[in-house]
């Protein structure tokens, strides 16, 4: 039979197996050998152990068609990125950091806000305008009050989505209401620091339907610079590919050159200052980095 591992703890695997449901499972002597570890989210042929009822042992990793090291998760379809619009404000600079991050590993990405009953529609625009021009969908939701969970769940449908972002936004909260077969640890928020407890202690992915599922994974505060060049940065901001053949040095780092494309469309308005200036600073710090 074959199956997706949706959880390993202590050397055990959880496969999911749409005939006959969850297996516990453990993996053969030959993948210590060959230094090969399973994955949540990694596809596997299982055979059943003879008279132990829900037990097996997994007998091959089939070919992953991705991997991800944090979280350690392979075989992901697209990320979604979960922020609120108020209680903790939106740290847009992280945001762009997911957003390289996930570009990196070619996944495409859905940016969600939630809390959207604590803001009017203009401020619901106004961040979208930010991420409208590199081509990001923006959906604004509110677990709270249960708002835009249904159109949520249709960019889920027969897709494995790892789910990111920084602790307090309320993604246990929403993922509790895109499923029911796993209830997760919601955590307050720090009125001092307005940031989460880390509820999320490990990767698991969670069944939505047959061929849907969900990964939460911890929260993140930070994220520090990327293996990543300097010069590569802007391939990783779309909504620079309309301008950037057209600066007039090759290359250019759209960060001080003259007649350039992309800072002259930062000034005609058609892409965002804060995405540009968080472009600013993760080109320093790459720039720092490469010093030592």
């Amino acid at each position: 039979m074959q199956g997706k591992i949706i959880k390993g703890i202590a050397g055990f695997y959880y496969v999911y197996v749409p005939e006959t449901g969850v297996l516990e499972c453990k993996a053969k002597g030959i993948f210590r050998k060959n230094k090969l570890k399973p994955l949540v989210g990694d596809r596997v042929s299982v055979t059943l152990l003879s008279g132990e009822g829900n037990k097996g042992n997994i007998g091959e990793v089939l070919k992953r068609k991705n991997e991800l090291i944090r979280p350690a998760v392979a075989n992901v379809d697209q990320a979604m990125v979960i922020f609120s619009v108020k209680s903790p404000e939106p740290n847009f600079n992280l945001l762009d950091r997911f957003l390289v991050m996930m570009e990196q590993k070619g996944l495409p990405c859905i940016l969600v806000f939630n809390k959207c009953d604590l803001v009017d529609e203009a401020c619901q625009k106004e961040i979208e305008n930010i991420y409208r021009a590199g081509g990001y969908e923006v959906l604004f939701v509110s677990a709270k009050c249960r708002m835009g969970i249904e159109q949520l769940a249709g960019k889920l449908k027969g897709l494995t989505t790892t789910v990111a972002g920084p602790s307090g936004v309320g993604k246990s909260s929403l993922i509790n209401l895109l499923q029911s077969s796993v209830s997760m640890e919601t955590g307050e928020i720090s009125e001092k620091i307005e940031r989460g407890k880390h509820t999320t202690r490990h990767s698991e992915l969670i069944l939505i339907d047959e061929d849907s599922f969900i990964l939460d994974t911890p929260g993140f505060s930070s994220l520090a610079v990327f293996d990543l060049e300097k010069e590569e940065l802007e391939e990783f901001y779309p909504e620079f590919a309309d301008w950037r053949g057209d600066c007039r040095f090759t290359p250019c780092s759209h960060t001080h050159e003259p007649d350039c494309a992309v800072k002259a469309a930062l000034e005609a308005g058609k892409i965002s200052p804060v995405r540009y200036e968080n472009y600013l600073q993760i080109y320093q710090e790459l720039k720092e980095r490469k010093k030592y």
